[in-house]
């Protein structure tokens, strides 16, 4: 049997290339600016994330909230972050974690660790826990000492190919086809040690393959670093999310996930398979410890959050979103269809398409985000439409009803 080459750990130089992205994103990013979709004030939502511009009056639905189950309005939520600030009477400690930590942080990471079935380390947003945590998986301190050539999935999510340059001072550093396993496959027979990075539920639609990467993690010893962040608290009886409720954490697993979403608060965590790997990223995973992490009330609300998705409320919140989702597949099937999850996309073509469509629905009452390159491939922008419990079936039917009309010829 051939040896394994000898991994080169300087790999190859990913330099970013902002001048090409910018040439090509920017006019249509203008585009949307003139036709006053970019940075439009608002009053707080109500039900149904109903939104009032107070400089014009114009009232319109948000359609490309995160906020999955309406948490980031709900009542006990908003009160638990009032109750952390009235007890802290602090907004922060603004020190580095690593060296103190408020007790209601200690706090969370205990109950959301027993929430998720998994060692929980906290930090400011995914995007902080993703730098800090890559490059030392790319160096192979979170394994066996030795560097892993990271793979990074084509379509996985910016904050994570953002850190590409880092890891390639680490290790080797590739990209695959999104959820090509033939490809990552054939990376892990040529290398001992790989490592997967890419989303479990996708912030442009669809999901990792996870049981064929559940499969290579046990042939190969796949490394997985999974950003899961728009499946928390959706699916799963706790809401552990896509990845977590069908994986069981080990070693060799890494979830983070933004509790700015579903869960409806703010912050980033990061699901781990032992206390040892918790301590070791407390001490050495860079911006996870430093002194912005959580602010306490964010931390008050999330630990409300928890609450309540130890409550039966949950599960009857989840059963609104799949309602919704289904209805709205049923009414307007699009590519995702049928998938579970609530990112769906209406493809125009061209971003001047695009923005064009988003304009006409903003006119029409709904806010819906148009994307186009380098969120989505050149020739597939269009809308992304993010489906919520709090999401009438009366204001689901007007939409879809309106976006019937403008796309269908």
């Amino acid at each position: 049997m051939a040896e394994n080459p000898p991994l080169d750990i300087t790999g190859p130089h990913h330099y970013r290339n902002s001048a090409t992205m910018l040439q090509a994103a920017d006019p249509a990013w203008q585009g949307a600016a003139q036709a006053g979709l970019i940075g439009i004030r608002v009053d707080t939502p109500d039900a149904n994330n109903r939104l009032v511009d107070p400089d014009s009056g114009h009232e319109f639905v948000n359609m490309c909230s995160c906020a999955y189950l309406g948490l980031n309005h709900h009542p006990r939520i908003i009160q638990g972050a009032v109750d952390a600030l009235q007890e802290a009477q602090a907004t922060w400690l603004v020190v580095a974690t690593t060296r103190i930590r408020h007790r209601l942080l200690a706090r969370l990471e205990e109950e959301l660790g027993e929430l998720f079935g998994a060692h929980v380390l906290p930090g400011a947003s995914c995007t902080a826990l993703t730098a800090g945590i890559l490059p030392l998986i790319a160096s192979g301190h979170l394994s066996d000492g030795k560097p892993r050539v990271m793979v990074f999935d084509r379509f996985c999510h910016f904050c994570m190919s953002y850190v590409k340059p880092i890891c390639a001072d680490e290790s080797l550093v590739l990209t695959c086809g999104h959820n090509d396993l033939d490809e990552l496959e054939d990376i892990c027979r040529r290398y001992p040690r790989v490592t997967y990075v890419a989303d479990g539920a996708y912030s442009m639609g669809g999901a990792a393959a996870l049981d064929g990467l559940r499969e290579l993690q046990d042939r190969y010893g796949l490394f997985l670093y999974i950003d899961d962040s728009h499946s928390l608290s959706i699916l799963g009886d706790r809401g552990q999310g896509f990845v977590r409720s069908r994986l069981e954490m080990n070693e060799l697993t890494v979830i983070v996930s933004s509790l700015g979403k579903g869960f409806g608060t703010g912050g980033g965590i990061a699901m781990l398979g032992s206390r040892a790997l918790f301590e070791f990223l407390h001490r050495n995973a860079g911006p996870v410890g430093w002194s912005q992490n959580m602010s306490l009330p964010l931390v008050g609300a999330s630990l409300a959050s928890a609450a309540l998705h130890r409550s039966g409320e949950l599960a009857g919140l989840q059963r609104q979103l799949r309602e919704n989702i289904e209805h709205f597949d049923r009414c307007y099937p699009t590519a995702f269809a049928g998938n579970g999850l609530p990112v769906r996309r209406i493809t125009v073509g061209e971003p001047q398409a695009a923005v064009k469509l988003s304009e006409e629905m903003y006119r029409r009452g709904f806010y819906c985000s148009a994307v186009f390159f380098p969120i989505v491939p050149k020739g597939e922008a269009g809308l992304r439409i993010m489906l919520r419990s709090d999401l009438s079936r009366e204001k689901l039917d007007e939409f879809i009803g309106h976006i019937r009309e403008l796309t269908e010829d």
